[in-house]
């Protein structure tokens, strides 16, 4: 990719000792992780801070979004050792907020749900007072596979709406707007903590950005995260615009005046970005 980045999306790498050693033990255990395969920005930053987003269930996803930059295919065989390995990378490198999450596996009867539980389960049993975030697809709005992940109650339910309703078609061809919303509303609904996140300049405009806010307060939404979309390859949909930094700050200031709590508004932000100072902003308020 040769496309020119606007000065303060340009982000060096910064090869630390302490992300080299992320990458290390990420490496010896077979893991993947989101910030990789989905090209994070961030990868450094977090790697530097001994913590990652760990993504289960192979490399491939069976949808076909046109923002994502992981791989699409034929989903793989799920290995049943997976959840354990994380744990023990987990607490390798002593992370103490794991947030955990899957390409969408449309192909497996239960969407990958039990496998995310199993997970879930092990970082509890093998990393001490670990909290846990999963972000989860939409399994088809299944309410079993939703009752999997409810069973083993994770710290924080998030689920990414992504985009404005009318890109859906040309963005998430294969997902659904309401049912996403109906998927963070029952969540809410069954008493946990709920988090989404949505990246701009793909075409949206500022009034359906919010009256996709409206609907996330609304649903009582916790946590909102708000990001560039970036470009991951030459295979995926062009940028539509770069937004100027200031306009991050203004979504920010009208997501929180709608009555979402917590909002994470920048360039550069992504789902996982500084989860835990996310989550521990919830319980303060």
């Amino acid at each position: 990719m040769s496309e020119r980045l606007p000065l303060w999306l340009r982000k060096k790498g910064l090869l630390s000792e302490p992300a080299m050693m992320t990458s290390r033990i990420i490496g010896e255990k077979k893991l993947n992780t989101v910030c990789r395969e989905a090209k994070c920005p961030n990868r450094h930053e977090c790697y530097s801070q001994k913590t990652a987003t760990f993504m289960i269930l192979g490399r491939t996803c069976t949808r076909k979004c046109a923002f994502c930059g992981v791989d699409k295919g034929a989903g793989e065989e799920p290995d049943n050792s997976e959840p354990y390995r994380v744990a023990q990378a987990a607490n390798a490198l002593a992370i103490d907020y794991s947030v955990v999450t899957s390409v969408t596996r449309d192909d497996l009867p239960d969407g990958g749900s039990c496998l995310f539980a199993q997970t879930v389960s092990e970082l509890r049993k093998t990393v001490e007072n670990c909290k846990v975030e999963v972000l989860i697809p939409d399994f088809m709005g299944s309410g079993e596979c939703l009752d999997n992940i409810y069973s083993v109650s994770p710290d924080v339910i998030n689920h990414n709406i992504e985009t404005v309703p009318s890109l859906y078609e040309k963005i998430r061809p294969l997902a659904d707007y309401k049912r996403s919303l109906k998927i963070l509303r029952d969540a809410k609904n069954s008493g946990f903590i709920t988090k989404t996140g949505l990246i701009v300049g793909l075409g949206e405009t500022l009034e359906e950005i919010k009256a996709v806010f409206e609907e996330l307060a609304s649903s009582k939404i916790d946590i909102l995260t708000v990001g560039q979309y970036m470009r991951p390859s030459y295979k995926n949909i062009p940028v539509s615009r770069y937004l100027d930094p200031d306009e991050f700050v203004l979504m920010e200031q009208l997501a929180v005046k709608m009555g979402i709590n917590v909002v994470v508004s920048g360039p550069l932000v992504r789902s996982s970005y500084r989860a835990k100072e996310c989550f521990e902003k919830t319980r303060n308020i």
